[in-house]
């Protein structure tokens, strides 16, 4: 079977297209999936350009969903034909956090989704939402899941409140689209005049040019009356936290989940204090809260937004168009 594999020294110029042995038929409690789609994370593109430490030969991606090809003894949750999605955590169940790193993240400690077949425990995917594509199902995994627990799991969100959300990546835009349809206000930033058109188009109520408004988190505190928002989802790290703590209103909830501006710096303790705010870091979720999301997606007919498709062959250039910050919510592989 054809796979992508890590080539040390590690770079996007090293991702090679190889073949694999296939894996065979499914064992007690396995499936064989015949995968057909992925999207990418920021946390691909570290895999992938030698950033996260990954080991060579590693198969990258995160996110995979394809269609059931045999169930082995004992499964009764699929059935051949059904349309499967993968787990970032294929270990986390259910309950609260279990796991902190990527050692058993497909992709980064174990291998992932860029090739034809898995043989895999059927505990490792969930039913796609229904209607989806390979490429549309792949977008639930790692940055839908982390829209959801970020503003449903743990924030609690609830027709009326009024959500913060940074930037127009693939966290973004699914935190658009589930506060949208649970009756949220939202408000979102960008650099481009262009993407804050389209985030209009879908539904925000305030957008906010930050490279025009420096000071963007007094901006939609002014959007609220004064209040502050009471959800912030949190993408770009430490060099927008202090702007996000301006923006929540008193008691709101921040939901930390990105490290674009690096991986460290300085938290205005003082501010978060004085708003008593819950910063909360998050990466992603369970098995569970995965099939409650699709349940939602189910019940509300919600299509995440994909930038634009690359074929498998192309995924060093997939990555190069991620890099590039041009794209409107996620970045697609089909094959």
């Amino acid at each position: 079977m054809r796979a992508i594999e890590l080539q040390a020294p590690i770079s996007l110029e090293r991702l090679t297209l190889v073949d694999r042995p296939d894996p065979g038929q499914p064992g007690p409690g396995e499936i064989r999936v015949a995968l057909h789609g992925s999207t990418l994370n920021f946390h691909d593109l570290g895999v992938a350009t030698g950033r996260m430490g990954a080991a060579a030969s590693r198969i990258p991606l995160a996110d995979g969903a394809g269609t059931v090809e045999a169930v082995g003894h004992g499964v009764t949750e699929f059935a051949v034909g059904d349309m499967v999605v993968s787990c970032f955590f294929p270990d986390w169940q259910d309950g609260t956090a279990t796991v902190g790193d990527f050692s058993r993240t497909p992709g980064d400690g174990i291998d992932g989704f860029a090739r034809d077949f898995v043989v895999l425990p059927a505990t490792e995917f969930t039913l796609a939402p229904k209607g989806y594509d390979a490429v549309e199902a792949a977008a639930i995994t790692t940055a839908g899941l982390t829209a959801w627990r970020a503003l449903v799991g743990d924030g609690g969100l609830k027709a009326g409140d009024s959500v913060l959300l940074l930037g127009t990546g693939g966290v973004s835009i699914w935190a658009l689209q589930i506060a949208k349809a649970m009756g949220a206000k939202v408000a979102i930033t960008s650099s481009s005049g262009d993407k804050l058109d389209r985030a209009r188009s879908m539904g925000a109520d305030f957008t906010v040019n930050y490279r025009e408004q420096a000071n963007w988190g007094a901006v939609v505190s002014d959007w609220t009356g004064g209040r502050g928002v009471d959800h912030v989802v949190e993408v770009g790290g430490p060099g927008t936290l202090a702007q996000s703590i301006d923006a929540v209103r008193v008691g709101g909830h921040i939901s930390l989940i990105g490290v674009l501006t690096g991986i460290s710096g300085e938290v205005p303790t003082a501010a978060l204090m004085g708003k008593q705010a819950r910063l909360q870091g998050l990466i992603v979720g369970s098995r569970r809260q995965q099939q409650d999301f699709v349940r939602a997606l189910d019940s509300r007919g919600i299509k995440p937004v994909i930038d634009r498709r690359f074929p498998l062959e192309q995924l060093a250039d997939a990555f190069r168009h991620e890099m590039s910050g041009s794209h409107f919510g996620k970045i697609g592989v089909e094959w």
